[in-house]
């Protein structure tokens, strides 16, 4: 039935219970109108016609956008304009998504790609204050900027969730986070300062970063290389696990992580683990609550995981299920100490870990990052515990990877974070190395 459709049009004499008063018989009258009335009754039905053609049209225009019009997606809004090098391409280019992403130069996009939009400007004024070292500036100004640039570029939010983790602030953090959830209805980030606390308080190691990748289906074919790695670890010696590449579980290799995890840890080894987020959730697939037949070692990896990523009301509730499925003490949480967590990249290999910040005296780093560009087609940079570049120190690196890129190396900087990512990308670092800041 359509919206108009419960008031009855009149388009005759016929359709109304009471006739008009012009039509109205009375006794004794003759039935026939006169003659002059006859044209002006022509004239009403007209009228009338026209008054229900345009009732219908808008009936059908109503019921098309109530009914017809796709709902836009949950979070989408308005598509930014056309940059001027997508209209270069023309209509055969698709323009970009508007996917949420936090990284300046994506795996698929070359170094010397055009940036999307130009940054705002308090965006590069606090990634300068915070090279330059004055954090309190930068803080206040990233601050202030929420209700302007912050409504539209998320980048202002990630650099002050990196200036809180870089400071060890967890309590700033967790409030920068509730707004943020409210802001962008979205999942607020998890706190993973990015140095240590532990790791902090000596010497931070900076150098080649021994690694080891599992991949496939972890089973009791990883003990040789879980062994090798336990080997390595030795006190101011930090060591990389990849585990993103991980497909399916096997209960004897979840046992073998899960020890191997837990006795390096015990022993106070420094430990990058990347790609933990992603097997942590691939091993809750495999723990069922009150399944006690099933193996107990999918549940104590997904605990060593839940640990290291520093998850602990997630490891309280884990720990909880896995007592009443198993009737037994359930483990306690432990900080994680020496060991942090990065995001699990395409490339393999050993990386150079950079230190937690690089300014002064660069001559001995440079050195050393040209000895493991030597033995390496692509030069990797772990940026994962770089807190800060000091911006000379910025312009130095700079120039001493345009040499290793003039001599054929191919450079990437991952996990980056992006007060830092910033500088670079300010200091026009994509034209000589791949940028790939963490993601929040």
């Amino acid at each position: 039935m359509g919206i108009f459709s419960r008031f009855k049009r009149k388009n005759d004499d016929s359709d109304s219970l009471v006739p008009p008063p012009e039509t109205r018989l009375r006794v004794g009258e003759p039935s026939r109108l006169p003659q002059e009335t006859e044209a002006e009754r022509a004239r009403l039905r007209e009228i009338a016609r026209a008054t229900a053609a345009k009732i219908d049209a808008i009936e059908s225009a109503m019921a098309n956008d109530i009914f017809n019009t796709p709902e836009p997606a949950w979070g989408s809004g308005p598509r930014r304009p056309l940059t001027s090098f997508q209209q270069e391409q023309g209509p055969g280019t698709l323009p970009m998504l508007e996917l949420p992403t936090t990284e300046l130069l994506g795996d698929d996009v070359l170094p010397d790609a055009p940036v999307e939009a130009q940054a705002a400007p308090v965006v590069e004024e606090s990634a300068i204050l915070y090279a330059n070292g004055q954090a309190v500036a930068a803080e206040h100004m990233l601050r202030d900027s929420l209700g302007d640039a912050g409504q539209h570029d998320r980048s202002v939010w990630w650099m002050l969730f990196d200036l809180y983790q870089a400071g060890d602030r967890p309590l700033d953090f967790d409030n920068l986070a509730i707004d943020y959830a409210s802001r962008f209805e979205t999942s607020p980030p998890a706190w993973n300062p990015l140095l240590p606390a532990a790791a902090a308080a000596g010497q931070p190691y900076a150098g080649v970063t021994p690694t080891e990748v599992l991949e496939g289906t972890l089973d009791a074919h990883v003990a040789p290389k879980l062994e090798r790695l336990a080997q390595l670890a030795a006190p101011g010696k930090l060591l990389r696990l990849e585990l993103g590449r991980i497909t399916q579980l096997a209960p004897e290799g979840c046992d073998l992580l899960a020890r191997t995890l837990t006795g390096l840890h015990a022993r106070g080894s420094e430990l990058v683990v990347a790609g933990a987020a992603e097997l942590a959730a691939l091993a809750r697939q495999s723990t069922i609550i009150g399944e006690r037949e099933s193996s107990p070692a999918p549940w104590l990896l997904l605990l060593a995981l839940l640990q290291l990523l520093n998850r602990e009301k997630d490891f309280e509730e884990t720990a909880m299920d896995y007592c009443v499925t198993f009737e037994v003490s359930p483990p306690s949480f432990e900080a994680p100490g020496k060991v942090a967590t990065a995001t699990s990249g395409p490339v393999s290999g050993e990386r150079f870990m950079l230190p937690p910040v690089i300014e002064g005296d660069t001559a001995n780093l440079f050195q050393a990052i040209d000895g493991y560009a030597q033995e390496s087609e692509v030069v990797l940079l772990d940026c994962s515990r770089l807190a800060r570049v000091e911006y000379g120190a910025a312009v130095a690196l700079q120039a001493r990877l345009r040499a290793l890129a003039g001599s054929g190396k191919k450079i990437e900087m991952r996990d980056v974070n992006h007060l830092v990512a910033a500088l670079f990308k300010l200091l026009g670092y994509a034209g000589v190395a791949r940028l790939f800041p963490h993601k929040y």
